[in-house]
């Protein structure tokens, strides 16, 4: 049994569900640590969950609410709420009951055999198919972004060690990618099989547009690879165009004049053009993540706290000392 255990939701639109959630949770933890909490960190929700949050921190030992000041995404609400953990161990999952609470010791079991970050990988995906293209497409550009190919299911049900925070402790950008800032603290990820339920309550928030977007702020905002491909394109084309060159040149002495064909000439100065231009929007998304980041957005904004001490409400918060 661990002395202490964190658990953090972020909460969307979930007002239905906490109440179950937190029952559950409540129901199991003490099984798994001396001391627990549970912090809700409440992400701009358009409907009551904020309320029923504060009502459940109020009524319910070791429940905390965290309250944004609006919605600043899921990554934003899950750091808001690792920076406000106090215990040595972290479990951060979904508020739509998706990831069963009583599947927690099988993460933690895989943490004490010597990983620092566990997954809990579900069967099979509760998606339609383009959903799960998008969303394996999108796992996969975050494992090549944080360099581990030994683990591409990477999803929101995860433990970790909490000390790994350090890693980004400094961490500003409002684009931020959880699994990838856990990746600046180690390489021993693992993951491991569990019971993943239907969505019970609403519906998800990430359609194909947004995972491919969050895709490309994977491979853009954490990675030079496409700059790297980019770089590779241009290298390619440029020996196409010498052959090209060559070829025109031998021709010119071989037969004498020049050699026909301008469709051929057309789709090779299409082909280039296509080339330079894919690679100036390579750039353009680099440029446009360093212009993100010199503006000094707030990575969040704490607005209320009910259940524990406040925060700065500048959304750059030191890091609690560990209690366990």
């Amino acid at each position: 049994m661990r002395d202490g255990i964190s658990i953090v939701v972020p909460v969307y639109n979930s007002e239905t569900s906490l109440p179950l959630l937190v029952e559950r949770l409540a129901g199991v933890l003490p099984s798994m640590a001396g001391q627990f909490e549970i912090i809700l960190v409440n992400d701009g929700s358009r409907d009551g969950s904020w309320d029923v949050a504060a009502q459940l921190a109020r009524s319910t030992s070791g429940v905390r609410a965290i309250n944004l000041l609006r919605n600043f995404g899921q990554h934003n609400a899950l750091l808001a709420g690792i920076r406000a953990a106090n215990f040595a161990t972290i479990v951060t999952m979904d508020d739509d009951l998706q990831h069963p609470p009583e599947e927690i010791p099988k993460l933690l079991a895989a943490l004490d055999a010597g990983a620092d970050v566990v997954y809990g990988t579900p069967a099979a995906l509760q998606h339609s198919f383009w959903r799960n293209f998008f969303s394996r497409f999108t796992k996969a550009a975050m494992a090549r972004a944080m360099r581990i190919d030994t683990i591409v299911d990477i999803n929101a049900f995860r433990a970790f060690r909490t000390n790994l925070r350090e890693a980004f402790r400094s961490y500003e950008s409002p684009h931020l990618l959880l699994d990838v800032l856990l990746s600046w603290g180690t390489s021993r990820f693992a993951a491991v099989p569990v019971d993943h339920k239907p969505r019970a309550y609403g519906r998800s928030n990430y359609t194909p547009a947004k995972l491919f977007n969050q895709a490309m702020l994977m491979l853009t905002g954490f990675s030079t690879a496409p700059l790297r491909f980019a770089s590779s394109l241009g290298f390619f084309f440029t020996l196409f165009g010498i052959g090209v060159l060559l070829y025109v040149t031998v021709a010119y002495f071989l037969r004498g004049g020049s050699v026909p064909g301008f469709p051929f000439l057309a789709s090779v100065v299409a082909i280039f053009s296509g080339a330079q231009l894919f690679a100036l929007g390579i750039i353009g998304e680099y440029l446009a993540r360093i212009f993100n980041r010199s503006i000094e957005r707030p990575v969040y904004v704490v607005k209320e706290e009910v259940g524990g001490a406040s925060e700065d409400a500048r959304g750059i918060h030191a890091v609690s000392p560990n209690r366990s």
